[in-house]
């Protein structure tokens, strides 16, 4: 299966997440982006505020329309959310697109996460089962010293993304405080989430 797999909350998505992996997977030679929103994430805060499941997808499902680009697809899969209870684990994930006749489950992830990777569920496991890739940003240097030593030969899997200062939680935060988003996330994104009032208490 030539895809690359990005898991998130996607709490919204924005334009960040959609332009980094497509040019990370065009770096490993993929042709497809499948994004797998999570259902219950499961290293979240329990104060975090996020949007219910159908709301994500729909708007994952406007953002994917957004994408103009020749080479790589686009698509969601939303089996993390189909699964019935219990926080997201990403090792289920690849466990499951393996049941589905996936041969090889290839995963992309930022590299701000590969030091708490080891806090991920069966993460040794999940090293095994899936081919992971890291999506790094200009100027940010990933001390493998700190990294766990069974996650360390991902250092031969980085991918170089550009620098974009989008973050889901500053745009939960500027909808919060009324402030203007666009830009940061696709039109019918921004859109919908001010016709459903999302992240506004």
């Amino acid at each position: 299966m030539n895809a690359l797999c990005f898991g998130g909350s996607f709490n919204p998505v924005h334009n960040a997440h959609l332009q980094c992996s497509i040019i990370a997977a065009r770096q490993a030679g993929f042709n497809r982006v499948v994004l797998i929103p999570t259902g219950q994430p499961a290293l979240k805060d329990d104060d975090y505020q996020i949007a219910s499941a159908a709301d994500r997808v729909a708007m994952l499902r406007l953002a994917t329309k957004s994408v103009t680009d020749p080479q790589t697809a686009v698509e969601i899969d939303t089996l993390e959310i189909d699964r019935a209870g219990g926080p997201s684990y990403t090792i289920d994930t690849v466990r499951a697109l393996r049941d589905r006749g996936w041969l090889s489950v290839n995963w992309l992830i930022g590299a701000d996460q590969l030091l708490s990777l080891h806090r991920w569920h069966r993460f040794e496991e999940l090293l095994t089962s899936a081919q992971m890739w890291v999506m790094a940003r200009p100027g940010y240097l990933i001390d493998w010293g700190n990294v766990h030593p069974a996650a360390r030969a991902l250092e031969a899997r980085v991918l170089q993304v550009p620098q974009m200062d989008i973050s889901a939680t500053d745009i939960r935060r500027r909808v919060r405080e009324g402030l203007p988003i666009i830009g940061l996330v696709p039109d019918d994104v921004r859109e919908y989430i001010l016709k459903r009032r999302l992240y506004i208490p």
